[in-house]
């Protein structure tokens, strides 16, 4: 039976809504390196896919559009008083990030932050993302990921199995989520905040469209 679903993370996120912005809150200077490399510049639009409570609301510039979307409707409530008490103007909904709700090269800039290595398929919520964001704009991902050359233990696959229920799965790459998409990657680090433990930051931007019949890179 498969753990990992969207109605699973559903009940979950909803029981850490009270807890959740202090077990994520070492992560923010991570999180504002992330969104600086961004260059941010008025009048662009962004979307927050897996927004959670909000936590990268306060680390945004004004002048930005802000669309954000999460599968737990109790985030997205606690998003929502959040930007209120910013005083920060954000188009929120409940959306599920494998199958957004939303028009095509719509958006500027699109922030995957903790979600791709903690939603039931990383490669439709990537596909979305790209889907979703003109060519030229920027993807943002900030999250845990395995090295592309490595191969888990057993006792990591055994872990996996808890980890990936009650918090995130911790043997997901980044390279096979990003194969044969039309992206450049810009910037790859590791993360000062538990880089050790595979966090890092990657700054991608969408590419122009393969010409017919020729085939993505990577």
């Amino acid at each position: 039976m498969k753990i990992n679903t969207n109605a699973w993370n559903r009940i979950r996120y909803t029981l850490y809504v009270p807890i959740y912005n202090l077990t994520v809150r070492a992560l923010r200077a991570d999180r504002q390196r992330a969104i600086s490399a961004l260059n941010l510049q008025p009048g662009e639009r962004v979307l927050l896919i897996g927004a959670g409570t909000g936590e990268d609301l306060p680390l945004l510039p004004t002048g930005v559009e802000i669309t954000a979307g999460d599968i737990t409707p109790a985030m997205i409530d606690r998003l929502r008083q959040r930007a209120q008490s910013l005083n920060v103007s954000v188009e929120a909904r409940v959306m599920d990030g494998q199958a957004l709700d939303l028009p095509s090269n719509a958006y500027d800039v699109v922030i995957l932050h903790l979600i791709l290595a903690v939603i039931p398929d990383p490669n439709a919520c990537f596909e979305e993302a790209l889907r979703v964001l003109r060519v030229g704009g920027r993807i943002s991902i900030y999250d845990k990921f395995l090295p592309d050359d490595a191969r888990p233990s057993l006792l990591r696959r055994v872990l996996n199995g808890i980890t990936g229920a009650v918090f995130t799965e911790i043997n997901r790459q980044l390279g096979p989520i990003l194969k044969g998409k039309n992206v450049t990657i810009e910037r790859r680090e590791r993360a000062k905040t538990m880089g050790r433990l595979g966090y890092s930051i990657v700054l991608l931007r969408k590419a122009e469209p393969a010409p017919h019949g020729a085939v993505p890179e990577g």
